[in-house]
Parts: C-alpha cells; structure tokens; sequence
C-alpha cells in the first residue's frame, strides 16, 4: 500500500518518518527520488525551490513500488500523487508552526507563506481533489511528540486504515487565524 505522508513544511514529517524507519517501516523521501529520478522541472527562483514533475514522478513511483507492501512516501506533495492509497495529512497551529520554522532559520517571507498555507488547509484541499476523503486522515501534531504523532499514525496502520472519527478530515480548522496574521 502507498501511503502519502504530507503536511506543511514544519508540521513534523521528517521527524515522523525517521521514527517509523526506526520501527521497519518503509519510508521514500519523494524529494530524494525526483532528483534521483530526473523529476526536478526547474527552480521557482522566488521560492528558491525545486519544480517537481508529478507526472513523471507519479509514473516512476507505480513502476517500482508495489502496492502489496507499506510504503509511506513522504513530502509536502505526497499528496499530489494520483498513485496514492492513502493520505495522512500532519497539521499543526499557525503560532506553533511558526516557531518550529524559526527554529530552522527559514527566512520570514516563507514562514509567512507556509504559515498561510496552513491556516487556509491547502494541502488538505489539495488532497481531497484528488484522493477519496474516505482515504485521507489528519493529524493534529501541535502539541504531540514526535512518539506521539508515530503512535497516532501506527493506530491508523493498525486499524488498517479504516475510517475513523479520530482521524477524519475536517475536524482541524485554524481559520480565525488569517485574522491574526501578522503582516510582512
């Protein structure tokens, strides 16, 4: 099974991942295999990121990784992949995400925009057109422990990735937050 495990930058998916890797689990950084793979389209010079091809990405992906095995992909565009099972949203608080990229050093501009991004659910959005909400779960990771948020999402494995009210899309909503926004 491929499963996506995405979020806005900071909300706590590298950290998840190396402790599901620690725990066996099969973990593909999508940023490591689009470069492996010849998937960088080009740089967003505003940004100073990387352009993915989803196509091709998604293409290499149904290639070489079966679905009979447990595969989370993670990347904050996992959830872009067509190829996907199932989704696992990481959210976290607009204030907390905050400090979590200060802490990294990222410049205030792109905190302000991950910040955003976070506040308005792109990436949940982004998930639902795509993929069955059915098959998309979220996780609030504000105040959880890296252990925590590992432990939420081994009970969604566990439960065989049923449906769950815990889980469920919709419950996360930092709305009233676009109107404390700082402004730039």
């Amino acid at each position: 099974m491929r499963v996506a495990l995405t979020g806005t930058p900071g909300t706590g998916k590298t950290a998840v991942t190396t402790g599901l890797k620690k725990q066996g689990y099969t973990i593909v950084s999508l940023h490591r295999l689009a470069q492996k793979n010849n998937c960088v389209a080009g740089i967003d010079k505003t940004r100073n990121s990387q352009l993915i091809d989803i196509h091709k990405l998604n293409i290499i992906i149904k290639k070489n990784f079966a679905t009979d095995t447990l595969v989370f992909f993670e990347g904050h565009i996992a959830h872009l992949l067509s190829c996907m099972e199932k989704v696992i949203v990481l959210r976290c608080h607009p204030k907390e995400l905050k400090k979590r990229l200060l802490k990294k050093r990222w410049r205030m501009k792109k905190i302000m925009e991950n910040i955003e991004a976070e506040i308005i659910d792109i990436i949940l959005c982004e998930a639902v057109q795509r993929h069955s909400s059915k098959n998309i779960f979220e996780i609030d990771t504000t105040e959880k422990s890296v252990e925590d948020v590992f432990l939420c999402i081994y009970e969604i494995v566990e439960k065989n990735f049923r449906p769950t009210k815990t889980y469920s899309i919709g419950k996360i909503d930092w709305s009233e937050e676009i109107l404390n926004k700082p402004r730039i």
